[in-house]
């Protein structure tokens, strides 16, 4: 079904052959790249003067006249290379050169040659490139990338670039990081998986983990209905039955248009690094724009390299990621209870910090499946480290010294884009190949033999003698150098600063003043603070200040309060409980909550209301995610007290116990 897409179907043209790559995932998540080369073979049993169930007078009717006609239906086949490994350029090389024997009538047997492929040792990660022998006289080079967790997208990201527009790529980017179903439609097989590709290179350092199919046949469109996201596409023959998918973002390769439904709301990147990424984009992939109006242009230069070119767009995304998760590596904690360590990364502190609580678009995509295995595979400390880890460890003045300077963001992006041309391509002098191609016309030939069946025992021959003379040549390993993470700057707001100081420093005073006032039975000044004090307790370090204080009076001992007190306190607890949400950070609920066993009035001679009695109410107490980050907090802080032989003052105990009882 995969070989091909749109059904087996008989021709009555010669067409030429045609290349692809189906990528299959099994069981394990694991991919499987599938070459076919497809060519198309003259079926003569379908001619009616060669029929198998022709009667004997035909037959002899045929040899009188002794002319054999020429075949009227031709049938196609396909020879397919599969591998765990993703190199389409290499496995074209390979399939082509297997085709040409074939078609070209050359004395080199299949056997041989398919022997050869598969003995031949693939490179380690960051080795040399080999130089292998096929057959004789012919020879392919290999180099397996720097680095294995590179994306590899050869030209596929420019040549996709060009159709769409900066606008829908952008679009189609967003699309993917908040998990919506994408779906491309083509004429061209190959266009297809280019196209996926590209989508999915500019992801890194994020990783797709839904279905992702570049090539759907024809018997397996109902995959379409599916509930999950997913990156398939399929062929433009199909254009009809998938204009009824409601929630699909569909776009057209071959028209260059992206078709949104209307019940899909798509959220975009925040502003302004949308806008700085339009700029940067528009910059790389149209440069003659920047001296457009220029009354004396210098002469134009020959066009980029459209291998460097990809590179340089996936330099600016790779840069858009590091801007994005700047700081996050402060959000991460890690609890080693076990061998392997318990990664939480606190989202809502995260977003508080960076000014983006209420982004759609960062939410989104920090409560997604792939930011969850980032996490999981990069928040180690200590690990092998790569361009991100060394992008996204940056000062922050960095990132906007380029913004403000064309000049440094140009050659930014250009020493990226260098570092990934050379992981594809790790040894650029040794880029050549002599792999024969078929004489043009082949395809045509009236007269060919079918493709011969292959003499599997001699196959399996001549790789053991192959294996045989490997055997003896040592095993080239190279040992993954790890290292500990930079941490990189703090959490800053992505927004740029907002408010002012004085307002800030103003507010925490009169939280302050009131909680003294409370605390000294000064009940004409507290009423006239209180209100002020509430308000104030609106904003997150007031709400920070008003639990530092109530901690001071815990440890002073003053936690017996009357009625007045006790009703005081209670309101401005509540005040700071009410927007702790999914959307705000648990900092000030963790902070409040050995406080509500702490403080109590008496109602009765032994009869005692805490706090926490009058603050319960609250949706953050039934918060899952609350009680998960305050319990990894509490294990990682005994886990340091076990190493750091700090001491222990009553409110960390009361913490601990409070945290064990509500889980």
């Amino acid at each position: 079904q995969f070989c091909q897409p749109g059904g087996w179907r008989l021709s009555r043209d010669r067409k030429a052959p045609t290349f692809f790559t189906v990528v299959l995932t099994d069981i394990d998540s694991d991919r499987h790249y599938c070459s076919c080369l497809t060519f198309y073979e003259a079926e003569v049993n379908l001619q009616g003067s060669k029929s198998i169930e022709a009667d004997g007078d035909e037959d002899e009717e045929s040899e009188e006249n002794g002319l054999i006609q020429p075949a009227q239906v031709f049938a196609p086949k396909s020879l397919i290379l599969v591998s765990r490994l993703d190199y389409p350029e290499i496995f074209r090389g390979c399939l082509g050169l297997v085709y040409t024997v074939y078609i070209e009538n050359l004395t080199f047997p299949l056997e041989g040659l398919v022997a050869n492929l598969f003995t031949f040792q693939v490179p380690v990660v960051g080795g040399a490139q080999k130089i292998y022998i096929l057959c004789n006289g012919v020879s392919e080079q290999h180099g397996s990338p720097s680095c294995k967790d590179y994306p590899i997208s050869q030209n596929s990201t420019a040549l996709r670039f060009e159709d769409p527009g900066i606008q829908n790529v952008l679009s189609l980017f967003c699309a993917v990081l908040t998990e919506h179903k994408i779906l491309f439609h083509s004429r061209s097989y190959q266009r297809l998986g280019e196209a996926c590709r590209a989508l999915e290179a500019l992801m890194f350092p994020l990783k797709y983990s839904y279905p992702y199919i570049p090539i759907l046949p024809s018997r397996l469109l109902e995959v379409l209905s599916s509930p999950t996201p997913f990156i398939i596409g399929v062929h433009s023959m199909f254009q009809n039955e998938i204009q009824e998918l409601l929630d699909v973002i569909i776009a057209d390769l071959d028209g260059g248009t992206i078709k949104i439904p209307e019940c899909i709301h798509l959220s975009m990147l925040p502003e302004p690094v949308l806008h700085q990424t339009q700029i940067i984009l528009s910059t790389v992939l149209h440069p003659d724009l920047e001296i457009a109006d220029s009354a004396f242009p210098p002469p134009r230069t020959a066009p980029s390299n459209l291998k460097l070119l990809d590179k340089e767009v996936r330099a600016v995304f790779l840069r858009l990621f590091a801007q994005l998760f700047q700081g996050y590596r402060s959000c991460l904690q890690l609890i080693r209870i076990h061998s392997e360590p318990v990664i939480h990364f606190h989202k809502t502190a995260f977003l508080g910090q960076r000014g983006l609580v209420e982004n759609d678009f960062l939410t989104k995509v920090l409560d997604g499946m792939a930011f969850a295995g980032f996490v999981s595979e990069r928040g180690p400390p200590y690990r092998a480290c790569d361009l991100f880890d060394e992008l996204v460890a940056l000062d922050v003045d960095s990132f906007k010294e380029e913004e403000e300077s064309p000049v440094k963001m140009q050659k930014r992006i250009r020493e990226l884009s260098e570092q990934l041309y050379r992981n594809e391509n790790p040894n650029p002098h040794m880029a050549f190949q002599k792999v024969p191609r078929p004489s043009e016309g082949s395809h045509l030939r009236v007269h060919q033999v079918p493709f011969p069946y292959l003499n599997e025992e001699k196959v399996e021959k001549i790789m053991r003698e192959g294996m045989a003379k490997h055997s003896s040549t040592p095993v080239c390993t190279r040992t993954e150098k790890k290292c500990v993470v930079p941490a990189g700057p703090p959490v800053v707001s992505i927004m740029g600063k907002t408010g002012s100081v004085f307002n800030s420093a103003r507010r925490l005073e009169v939280v302050r003043n009131c909680i003294s006032f409370i605390f000294d039975n000064k009940t004409l000044e507290t009423e006239k603070t209180l209100p002020a004090a509430l308000r104030a307790l609106k904003g997150k370090a007031a709400r920070q200040c008003l639990t530092e204080e109530l901690s001071l009076h815990v440890q002073q001992n003053r936690v017996i309060m009357d009625h007045q007190q006790f009703d005081y306190i209670i309101r401005m607890m509540n005040c700071a409980l009410q927007d702790c949400s999914s959307s705000e950070e648990y900092t000030v609920a963790a902070a409040l909550l050995p406080l509500s066993t702490a403080f109590y009035r008496k109602l009765a001679p032994g009869v005692n209301q805490f706090a926490y009695t009058c603050i319960q109410d609250h949706p953050i107490w039934t918060n899952q995610q609350f009680w998960e980050a305050t319990f990894y907090s509490e294990v990682q802080s005994q886990i340091r007290a076990l190493y750091l032989n700090s001491s222990e003052d009553k409110l960390a105990i009361t913490v601990r116990l409070q945290v064990r009882r509500q889980i």
